[in-house]
């Protein structure tokens, strides 16, 4: 199925391709992923009506996210996240189950890898989560929030020693899901999403360093 000129700009966006900061050109847009201005211009309006763009003058450029957004974006993610590992916990399927604990044995390979690809790992992970929720509508909020997450220039996998810490954290996750304990599942993902947020802080501060 051919994708749609606001998925193709949000991918790419998430890809890193577009960083914070960076201008997109309507014409440009139109050339790169070979469609016409018209849809490229109605997904640019609909990109900033997200707030994935803002204004610059005349120019729209993709948002940075300010300290108050960053801590407000990860108060939401922790309760929805929570809640999906709590509904997968209570609905995941024992072949949901299968594929998540195959995604953590996998990702161990990646383990002081590239960032990037640790990071495009975790966004698997987390949506079969989501997915395994079974609640449509959970889902739907769940992937604007992560739609938003594309908008911090730098993966908290790229900080020393987090990419261990973190597939720890989602092994736990994982058992607390294949053991229909959803509160057990809800605490561990709010768990690892505090402590991403925390390590995002301390490189913020320089505490931590990137690899």
């Amino acid at each position: 199925m051919q994708k749609d000129a606001y998925t193709l700009i949000v991918e790419a966006i998430e890809a890193g391709a577009y960083k914070p900061g960076d201008r997109l050109v309507e014409s440009e847009l139109a050339e790169r992923f070979g469609v016409s201005r018209t849809p490229v211009r109605e997904a640019l309006q609909r990109l900033e009506t997200q707030s994935m763009l803002t204004r610059d003058g005349r120019s729209l450029i993709v948002a940075t996210l300010d300290h108050n957004q960053l801590a407000e974006l990860y108060a939401v993610r922790t309760e929805l996240e929570g809640l999906a590992a709590r509904l997968a916990a209570r609905h995941a399927t024992d072949e949901e189950v299968r594929v998540l604990e195959s995604m953590v044995r996998d990702d161990m390979a990646l383990l002081g890898g590239d960032p990037s690809a640790l990071s495009r790992a975790n966004r698997r992970f987390h949506k079969q989560i989501h997915l395994a929720s079974h609640n449509r509508y959970l889902v739907q909020q769940l992937d604007l929030v992560h739609r938003s997450m594309a908008l911090m220039a730098q993966t908290s996998f790229a900080a020393e020693g987090r990419d261990e810490v973190a597939l720890a954290e989602h092994e736990a996750i994982v058992r607390a899901i294949a053991a229909h304990d959803g509160e057990a599942a809800s605490q561990a993902l709010r768990t690892h999403i505090s402590r991403a947020f925390e390590t995002r802080l301390r490189v913020e501060a320089g505490e931590l360093k990137l690899r």
